[in-house]
């Protein structure tokens, strides 16, 4: 499929670019000393777009690629790419999902264990050798603990999966009541916050979830409440977070995502009350592999008018 043009919007895992090469005449855009000129130059020629959550497929990209056929992002997330625009075109669009839900979760209850416990905290007193002069600060428990996610979709349920594991009792909230769950459903996330010892956010990122985590809601959890964001930083009003954080309204946090990736507020950074990850909740090397296949797979099937496999 030499002659196929694709058209990589930013750098993402090495094993990708390179199957893509293998398979198509592919162009790099963050490569070009000006993108502009670049897509004047190939526009004719793209008939995909490979993007992901930092850069996708917007408005002006699409309408800059005349034979665009098809978007194929490396995320399950699509809040980068114009579905409105690709659907005007019939640009048919394809995500990652499945594949990297358990990396997240994990990652999820890594973040609380991680939040409750200090661990980092904890690693450092050793590693600054203050063990010496007495023993740690005790911290608080897991186990037991009443949870609240935002979001029982396919990374939400699998959070509480594992959550169950540790006797906690889990509540949620999403756009509507899911059938056949055990699961205590709250159709207004302030009352699940202010039910929640801890909160887990894990759904998509929409103009209804934009915010979605707000003041109301940091109060709502409270001073020994502990916020985890495994969705998208922008799910948080982050300038309420630091505030409340700094101030003892909201107890801990643990993040994986933030509003300004990959800028991280600086009065972040000296909270002992905060585990702070940098967007790493996918990143495993057995399910980027597992997400590069399918973005290749998606498109191998779309150019050969095969079925896709995981169609927006």
């Amino acid at each position: 499929m030499e002659e196929i043009g694709v058209l990589m919007t930013t750098p993402m895992f090495s094993y990708l670019e390179d199957e893509l090469e293998k398979r198509f005449k592919l162009f790099r855009l963050w490569k070009a000393s000006s993108k502009d000129q670049l897509l004047n130059q190939i526009s004719q020629s793209i008939r995909a777009v490979v993007g992901n959550t930092s850069i996708g497929a917007d408005a002006a990209l699409i309408d800059s690629l005349p034979n665009l056929e098809i978007v194929s992002t490396y995320s399950v997330g699509l809040d980068k790419i114009d579905l409105e625009k690709c659907r005007s075109r019939n640009i048919r669009v394809t995500n990652t999902p499945d594949v990297l839900t358990d990396d997240v979760a994990d990652i999820a209850v890594g973040l609380a264990l991680a939040t409750l416990r200090k661990i980092s905290s904890s690693d450092s007193f050793v590693r600054n050798r203050l063990w010496m002069n007495g023993d740690f600060h005790l911290t608080n428990k897991f186990s037991g603990k009443s949870v609240g996610i935002v979001g029982l979709g396919r990374i939400g349920s699998a959070i509480a999966k594992r959550v169950e594991a540790f006797g906690c009792q889990i509540s949620y909230h999403s756009r509507s009541k899911k059938l056949h769950t055990p699961y205590k459903f709250y159709p207004d996330i302030v009352t699940l916050a202010a039910k929640s010892e801890i909160l887990f956010i894990s759904c998509s990122l929409t103009k209804e979830t934009h915010h979605i985590v707000n003041r109301q809601v940091i109060d709502a959890l409270g001073s020994n409440g502990i916020l985890i964001n495994i969705g998208r930083g922008q799910h948080v009003d982050e300038p309420e977070l630091v505030s409340a954080l700094i101030e003892g309204r909201l107890g801990g946090a643990g993040l994986d995502v933030f509003e300004d990736e990959p800028e991280v507020p600086e009065l972040l950074l000296g909270l002992d009350n905060v585990v702070l990850l940098p967007h790493v909740g996918s990143d495993s090397i057995e399910t980027c592999i597992a997400m590069a296949d399918l973005v290749i797979d998606n498109l191998e099937a779309h150019f050969k008018n095969k079925p896709l496999l995981s169609p927006v």
